[in-house]
């Protein structure tokens, strides 16, 4: 197998070949077909994420076929089409685990973090974290589903129903995801994105913004909520100045810089701040059910693998509109 390995944070990945993994009981060997580039990918490299198993092969936004099964596994067979997330052990004893909130695992394994992931061409995967993948989508189109859409699924039910004006703050993979699905839902998004970032906003726009704006211009209604997906920490405050009283403000992303001191009045009235972390199982099926009704269309920027450097780097410096896809063949 080839594979884009990361060996210390902070440096580029590096090309490597080596024998093809085996599954074990319980997993699932899949020949890779598209692995999407997150923003989480980016914080493991660069060594904001400091619990990585190295080295290790990143990447969780898996689309692949079957290509054996290990001992034990129901549910899949050769050559079905399956997608593996981030989410890729949990203990099962814990009490989050036994409570229904298994994405705050007292001991979870990661994919692209603690197991290695998906910048090959093949790898292993437990199957009961796995996922059938349906419907018309290419595999590369798919693949952002696999976090940044399930992130941002997860992140507009944390909105609550009754948020029917919906601020959003970073307008890449997750947001241009959720906005869709807003839309479908009959909701009003208003999309803030780097200040002076013209084609960002003219994307929100093409995908029904009632609002595209800089993260530093005023909201031009009350919101009901807001998503913030920028790891920036000054959009805390200012998405709380722009929700309304009883508003709820979600903290989308694994990783954020520091959240700089407000003052208490803008918290005042009921504001909700809260973070999301990490996904279920349940969540996956929920959205995957979900996205071809809207239906979720994604605009990607293919990349060999051998390129997943220059991809990171694309996603680190903004040059991305929507998603980066490395494609192994």
């Amino acid at each position: 197998m080839k594979a884009m390995i990361l060996e210390k944070p902070g440096t580029s990945l590096r090309l490597i070949e080596r024998p093809d993994p085996q599954p074990g009981p319980g997993q699932v060997q899949v020949k890779i077909m598209a692995c999407g580039v997150c923003r989480t990918d980016l914080h493991v490299v660069d060594g904001d994420l400091t619990e990585p198993r190295l080295p290790i092969i990143p990447g969780h936004e898996i689309v692949g076929s079957v290509s054996a099964l290990g001992e034990g596994v129901e549910g899949f067979g050769i050559g079905d089409r399956i997608g593996i997330p981030w989410l890729g052990h949990t203990c099962g004893c814990c009490s989050y685990c036994r409570s229904g909130a298994e994405n705050l695992c007292d001991a979870p394994g990661f994919t692209g973090y603690q197991i290695d992931g998906g910048y090959a061409d093949v790898t292993v995967a437990d199957a009961r974290f796995c996922f059938p993948l349906r419907g018309d989508l290419s595999d590369a189109e798919l693949a952002p589903l696999l976090c940044a859409g399930l992130i941002g699924y997860r992140s507009l039910v944390m909105a609550g129903v009754a948020s029917k004006r919906l601020g959003i703050y970073g307008f890449g993979a997750a947001a241009h995801i959720v906005a869709q699905v807003a839309c479908y839902q009959q909701r009003d998004f208003y999309a803030f994105t780097g200040p002076g970032d013209a084609a960002a906003q003219r994307f929100a726009l093409e995908l029904g913004a009632a609002w595209a704006g800089g993260s530093d211009q005023t909201a031009p209604v009350e919101l009901d909520a807001a998503i913030i997906f920028a790891p920036v920490g000054p959009l805390v405050p200012a998405a709380l100045r722009a929700v309304r009283k009883g508003g709820i403000v979600v903290c989308g992303g694994i990783h954020m810089s520091d959240i700089p001191s407000f003052p208490y009045h803008i918290l005042w009235g009921e504001r909700v701040l809260r973070s999301v972390a990490n996904l279920t199982r349940q969540d996956a099926i929920d959205f995957l059910e979900l996205a071809p009704k809207v239906p979720v269309q994604t605009r990607i920027e293919e990349f060999p693998l051998e390129q997943a450097n220059q991809a990171l780097h694309a996603l680190r410096s903004g040059q991305l509109t929507g998603a980066a896809v490395l494609r192994p063949c």
